[in-house]
């Protein structure tokens, strides 16, 4: 909570600076979108993925024209992944190059504090990856094309008690918005099944060495351990783990998705089971999307970045209709109904969260095998296909 309050401090004093442009109608020749992700550090896989993702959207965008004569500019800014880089990304996209709209940022504590500069400026935000249930509860300019954390902790903890039968499980998470996010949802459903979270462990963001509380977990007698971490901090804990002689399963979220943890942890990935935004169907758009992505890239995208590409569409077609107008193309990204993305079929609830389900993956080897879509009505885990 302290640690919300100074980001509130330091906005205000930030939107001072800039307020000339909280009104977002401009007249240019052209239309500024920006993007704010983790481009260098341990975890700048994710913003990389994502931002690929991004400049394909605005690519195809002005190959064909771009938006009523006008091209799209793409201006990429590096959080590396903390809040003061992504606060000071913030300040410049709005301040020096006028965006009317944001993809990002990646990172949940990132988001918290742009997000709440966005909201106070009037600037269009859609995160493809910030998933704490709060994220949207900032404001009506803020949405994401990712699934909340408050769906995605629910469905976990009921699979994990009501399908796979486990009672008594263990915990890891680094203290981040993020992974202690997901690590709240999950033991608030788990435990109103009737489980127990009886061991849990906490690590410092940018710690590399877990093996002593992976040892007190494995002392624990714990018969699965949920990691909802990021990506070089589960392959490290993998490892680890297996360097410790840990048999338990281990359990997992969304950051499981990235391709990345087989190339860092494939040795220990076999068995994993983990929940993440619900496999897409196999559409010519989707196929279309990988084979063009992959082509250009040279490495496939991920769930994150099949978001931001769908976001950073939504946007584009909202500027189409609203041009520079950060209020109107806020409006018209909320009035989107039943948008064709290659994800599926994209709504935004009131508060600006994703309307989806779940999924279940378990990976074989390098793997990841898909179980089912799920979605949890009334406290009963309800499987959508």
């Amino acid at each position: 909570m302290k640690g919300r309050k100074l980001f509130a401090i330091a906005m205000v004093a930030l939107v001072a600076v800039s307020g000339a442009f909280a009104a977002g109608s401009t007249d240019s020749d052209s239309y500024n979108i920006g993007f704010i992700g983790p481009m260098t550090g341990d975890n700048a896989n994710y913003g990389i993925l994502c931002e690929n993702a991004v400049r394909l959207a605005v690519d195809k965008c002005n190959a064909n024209g771009g938006i009523n004569g006008k091209m799209v500019n793409m201006i990429t800014e590096d959080s590396e992944g903390t809040v003061e880089k992504g606060l000071a990304a913030i300040e410049k996209l709005s301040s020096s190059d006028n965006i009317t709209a944001l993809v990002g940022p990646v990172f949940t504590g990132v988001a918290f504090a742009v997000g709440e500069r966005c909201q106070n400026e009037g600037i269009p935000m859609i995160s493809p990856s910030a998933t704490h249930k709060d994220i949207t509860n900032i404001g009506d300019y803020v949405f994401r094309t990712v699934v909340s954390d408050g769906l995605q902790g629910d469905v976990a903890g009921h699979y994990f008690y009501e399908v796979l039968g486990y009672r008594n499980i263990g915990c890891l998470y680094i203290k981040n918005d993020y992974s202690q996010g997901l690590y709240e949802g999950m033991k608030e459903a788990f435990e109103a099944c009737g489980g127990t979270v009886s061991a849990v462990e906490t690590a410092q963001i940018g710690d590399k060495d877990f093996k002593t509380q992976l040892t007190r977990l494995k002392a624990s007698g714990v018969e699965a351990i949920y990691i909802p971490n990021y990506t070089v901090e589960m392959a490290q804990q993998l490892e680890q783990a297996s360097q410790l002689g840990i048999d338990v399963p281990f359990l997992s979220c969304d950051g499981f998705s990235n391709p990345d943890i087989y190339n860092l942890a494939g040795d220990y990935t076999d068995g994993v089971i983990y929940v993440a935004p619900a496999q897409v169907e196999e559409s010519e758009a989707y196929k279309t999307f990988v084979d063009e992505y992959t082509a250009q890239f040279g490495v496939a995208p991920d769930s994150f970045a099949t978001n931001a590409y769908d976001a950073t569409n939504i946007i584009l077609e909202a500027i189409a209709k609203a041009g520079n107008d950060r209020a109107a193309v806020r409006d018209a990204i909320a009035g989107i109904k039943d948008y064709q993305g290659v994800t599926g079929t994209v709504n935004f609830a009131a508060n600006g969260d994703l309307v989806a389900y779940q999924g279940i993956y378990e990976v074989e080897g390098t793997t990841p095998v898909f179980l089912g879509s799920y979605t949890v009505d009334n406290g009963k885990l309800i499987q959508v296909d």
